[in-house]
């Protein structure tokens, strides 16, 4: 538990600075061109490179990757690991570029020939200058996996701080370079393109970040044939699964985003500013703890060492519980004053303030579910199965989009996140009763009297949160943090009086670490 702890802590760290960095962004973001059709295309166009990031970076190639990378280590060499990386590289070179070329031409075709209106011929052009994104995040996602896999996690994830460095950048920066001359309500369309130049040399900055800690483990780039390599192979037959098994949260948003793109403008900007809100948690715990336990669950399942892969999965879900509730809570509780402080500055108003609440509201009871679903994922692939999460995730899949499109008329951006809530929640039942099928039994029975015990802290803790935040707001009429460190605290606290096995343990842990200070 110290180890996942002291690895995912790092890691978390790391995180909490990039997704601060990325709320930063953000918060740059809406400030410059509010929720609108502009901010929709934008959102939408990035959203489909972005998607590979997810899926490459927190999800299949990562998963496929690092079990087939440690197993090379561990029976053949480092030398032979070092080429298996190099042939995945190369087919990751190929494939990748080829399907930036298609698209790109068919994007150039379709502009070509058809007449779009001004919200879709933008979107088009953007992607058509962000898409080659893609090869440059597949680059960072193999280096990603393989500095993990060597049990660097603090490096790997600080990669994307460079990445919104320089979105950041580009808002300030580039941005005013472009459109000058034109009358303020034509200049936005024209400057919205330093954001996706700037999203190009974002890409190349995090690739780049990874290279000197690889390279002083010994890795040195040479072309390798991916052709009939049998390395090749056997990532390419567990990744295809698993861009759907580990990543259906990210393919349901890509979705369902589409489907907002086509009903009204709007709902795209909101839906997404919601999405971020609810990324900073689940990326520091959800995705840092997944990260950890993908090779430690593959060594021990290499080993056939089950009572610990047990265990391991058990402490990790126990931490991920204990972390995630109480932010969930807060984000439902604390909505409209969070993003108001957060995003109601330049041209955001009070009334996108009151649209990205709402879609928050809806979204961020899932929070525990979404990171769930992460980490039983990808116990499946440590345990070489990325057939099942595929088959389960397909099935949650359909259900998001006919839940999302029956309910996005009516509900616009709060329809999305109740869609993936329910589906979440379902995702998560189906794998806990697949991966107990699969391993006889999961030993998962000591979770649920602290799991019972933590929601009603959870709620405690919510009512808190609104006393406190109905207090400031009458008394100093400005939103700030303090209800939301106040409910947390209280959170802590009473987990800790009751005993928490996760809350006790990351209390000791932090209090050791503090006095070796």
């Amino acid at each position: 538990m110290s180890q996942m702890l002291k690895s995912s802590g790092a890691m978390a760290a790391a995180t909490l600075t990039s997704r601060l960095l990325g709320m930063l962004r953000e918060m740059a973001y809406m400030a410059f061109m509010n929720v609108g059709w502009v901010n929709d295309a934008f959102q939408y166009a990035f959203t489909i490179p972005n998607l590979f990031r997810r899926l490459l970076g927190e999800g299949a190639l990562t998963a496929a990757f690092i079990p087939v990378f440690k197993e090379k280590e561990k029976i053949h060499g480092e030398q032979e690991m070092w080429r298996a990386a190099n042939a995945v590289i190369s087919g990751l070179i190929i494939s990748a570029s080829a399907v930036i070329a298609l698209v790109m031409i068919g994007i150039s075709i379709a502009l070509a020939v058809h007449q779009f209106d001004a919200r879709w011929e933008l979107m088009l052009r953007l992607l058509r200058v962000m898409f080659p994104y893609m090869l440059l995040v597949c680059l960072a996602a193999a280096m990603m996996g393989m500095l993990n896999a060597r049990g660097h996690f603090f490096i790997p994830a600080m990669g994307a701080t460079m990445l919104n460095v320089v979105m950041i950048a580009s808002v300030y920066l580039l941005a005013p370079r472009f459109g000058v001359g034109l009358p303020p309500e034509e200049r936005l369309p024209v400057q919205i393109f330093a954001l996706a130049y700037g999203v190009l040399a974002a890409g190349v900055a995090q690739a780049a970040f990874q290279l000197p800690t690889l390279w002083r483990d010994g890795f040195r780039y040479r072309w390798v044939s991916p052709w009939g390599d049998v390395t090749v192979g056997r990532v390419v037959r567990q990744m295809i699964p698993g861009t759907i098994g580990v990543a259906a949260f990210q393919i349901n948003v890509a979705l369902v985003q589409l489907i907002a793109f086509f009903i009204g403008t709007g709902i795209v900007s909101s839906f997404n500013g919601a999405v971020r809100l609810m990324e900073l948690p689940q990326g520091m715990f959800g995705i840092s703890l997944a990260t950890y336990l993908l090779p430690t669950l593959a060594a021990l399942a290499t080993d056939r060492n089950y009572p610990e892969f047990r265990a391991t999965l058990r402490h990790g879900l126990g931490t991920l519980i204990f972390l995630n509730l109480i932010a969930s809570v807060l984000l439902v509780t604390l909505a409209e004053p969070i993003v108001r402080l957060l995003f109601e500055h330049g041209k955001f108003t009070s009334a996108s303030t009151h649209r990205v609440a709402y879609a928050l509201a809806c979204l961020a009871p899932g929070l525990v579910m979404f990171s769930t679903v992460n980490i039983l994922a990808r116990a499946f692939y440590a345990l070489g199965d990325t057939r099942t999460p595929m088959k389960i995730s397909l099935v949650c899949l359909t259900l998001n989009l006919a839940a999302a499109a029956g309910l996005l008329p009516a509900l616009h951006e709060g329809g999305p996140g109740i869609a993936n809530t329910l589906t979440s929640c379902i995702n998560v039942g189906l794998l806990v009763f697949a991966l107990r099928k699969k391993l006889g039994k999961l030993e998962m029975g000591s979770l649920r009297k602290p799991l019972l015990l933590l929601v009603w802290i959870a709620l405690l803790a919510a009512v808190i949160a609104l006393v406190s935040w109905n207090f400031w707001e009458t008394s100093l009429g400005h939103d700030n943090f303090v209800p939301a460190g106040i409910a947390g605290l209280f959170y802590w606290l009473m987990a800790l009086a009751f005993k928490n096995p996760a809350a006790k343990e990351m209390t000791e842990f932090a209090l050791a670490k503090f006095k070796r200070r």
